[in-house]
């Protein structure tokens, strides 16, 4: 069996159980990952479904333009049917967006302009008003509108909902998924709850976006607007395709959850994802934990995860823009063992001075090795350390020391420490009187030495 085009193999994307980071969950978590479809994410589903509704209004013609605001990837769908169908693109997203994203859709053929992010809705810059300018000036043309187009929920109530209701085989008792144009949550809701009223459907929105309160309160309040760092997903509008009545909760979840969740992902479950899947498992993992009194052991939570990695590589997966913005996750931080293998460092034996060497032999070894400090060994184990201080000190005071022993003169031994020793403990062991820690090997009684100039060039990101 073979497809006709690339449009044929959208949809029937899998279902994952989450195993680690739902190991406390008294219930199944599977992970729907949409990431399968050939565009790589959820939006592949409404983008055909779109084109062909414009298709039987005569709105979009041979020949034509399809133009559209898009945080990435319902571009990506969209490109992908135009391609098939043989029409241009005309795209507007926001400079929040990754620049993978905005590769992407060149990738694909389209012409992308990038419009502020920290703009009203209203505001003749932002990316939606940029969208229905070109729209209106450009020949032969159809601003698609995701946000309020009639043929955005229904992909998702023929496709997305009953995929998870066949799949599950009707065991479903919870859907979890973020809204942007709402058309997701919305449409595979209605289907859901259609088989099966008691189906609980959870929404997860940034802080920044007015949906939560909106659920709520139905008080659309402009103070909850500000800007956020999680893509594609919340919203500064109230979208057309998204209907709040069909939603049952709502949580928040923060930039630095929705990022740290992400990683941890594919780190622990090997789904490489975009960021507004680490928000709706950030989020279905907080709600699962909040209601685990109500929840059994045969409910099924369905978390619906709307994109891949391979978009965010140059954000979420790069250790210095989670740094820079603070989300990088306690679990990543430095250890002994990363910090010796750092930018492929080598395994070195720790050079080592004899305790019954003279001063004036330990001072040799340290000048041709050129360090400033070293254990110091005696019948094969470590019985003290000598450092650069130690010298300085005994020459100070008495410039006639060189054929001292060490063992008269060295200071206490380097605390030992194991290779997954993370870098606030190594930080704790070396002091004003401790200037390295020795690091376990493979080889028993053999070790590595890092040192405070390691240590600080670790902090310091070097």
């Amino acid at each position: 069996m073979w497809h006709e085009d690339i449009l044929g193999t959208i949809g029937n994307t899998p279902l994952v159980r989450v195993r680690r980071l739902a190991a406390d969950a008294p219930c199944t978590v599977l992970a729907k990952l949409e990431f399968f479809n050939p565009g790589a994410s959820v939006k592949d589903r409404i983008g055909i479904a779109m084109v062909e509704a414009a298709e039987r209004d005569g709105s979009l013609k041979p020949g034509g333009t399809i133009i559209e605001g898009t945080s990435g990837n319902t571009g990506a769908g969209l490109a992908l049917a135009a391609i098939a169908r043989g029409y241009r693109c005309v795209f507007t997203t926001t400079d929040k967006q990754s620049r993978e994203k905005i590769a992407v859709l060149r990738a694909l053929g389209a012409d992308v302009v990038v419009c502020p992010t920290a703009v009203a809705p209203e505001d003749p810059r932002s990316y939606y008003q940029v969208a229905r300018r070109l729209a209106r000036e450009i020949p032969n043309s159809v601003y698609v509108n995701q946000y309020d187009n009639p043929a955005n929920w229904p992909a998702h109530y023929r496709g997305t909902g009953p995929e998870i209701w066949e799949d599950t085989e009707g065991r479903v008792t919870h859907f979890v998924a973020g809204a942007g144009t709402g058309g997701t949550i919305s449409g595979t809701a209605r289907f859901l709850k259609e088989k099966n009223p008691a189906i609980r459907v959870i929404g997860v929105d940034p802080f920044g976006s007015v949906y939560h309160k909106y659920w709520r309160t139905r008080e659309f309040d402009h103070a909850e607007i500000y800007p956020y760092l999680t893509e594609g997903v919340g919203e500064d509008i109230l979208a057309g395709n998204m209907d709040f009545d069909l939603v049952d909760d709502y949580v928040q979840v923060s930039d630095r959850d929705s990022m740290v969740t992400t990683r941890r992902l594919a780190r622990e479950e090997g789904m490489f994802v975009g960021g507004s899947c680490g928000m709706a498992m950030a989020g279905a993992l907080q709600w699962v934990r909040d209601h685990r009194g109500e929840l059994r052991e045969s409910d099924v939570v369905v978390v619906l995860l709307p994109d891949g990695g391979f978009r965010y590589l140059g954000k979420i997966y790069n250790d210095d823009w989670m740094r820079e913005h603070g989300f990088l996750e306690r679990e990543r931080e430095a250890t002994a063992g990363s910090i010796l293998t750092k930018g492929g460092r080598e395994p070195r034996d720790v050079v080592a001075i004899a305790a019954d060497a003279t001063l004036a032999d330990a001072i040799a070894i340290l000048k041709s090795h050129g360090i400033s400090q070293a254990p110091v060994i005696e019948d094969d184990r470590t019985v003290g350390s000598l450092t650069e201080r130690d010298i300085f000190e005994t020459l100070i005071h008495n410039p006639d020391s060189k054929s001292r022993l060490v063992r008269d003169i060295q200071g206490s031994p380097f605390p030992v420490v194991e290779r997954d020793t993370p870098i606030r403990e190594l930080a704790a062991r070396v002091d004003h009187e401790c200037s390295a820690v020795l690091v376990k090997t493979a080889t028993p009684g053999r070790f590595e030495i890092l040192t405070r100039t390691d240590l600080i060039a670790a902090l310091a990101g070097e």
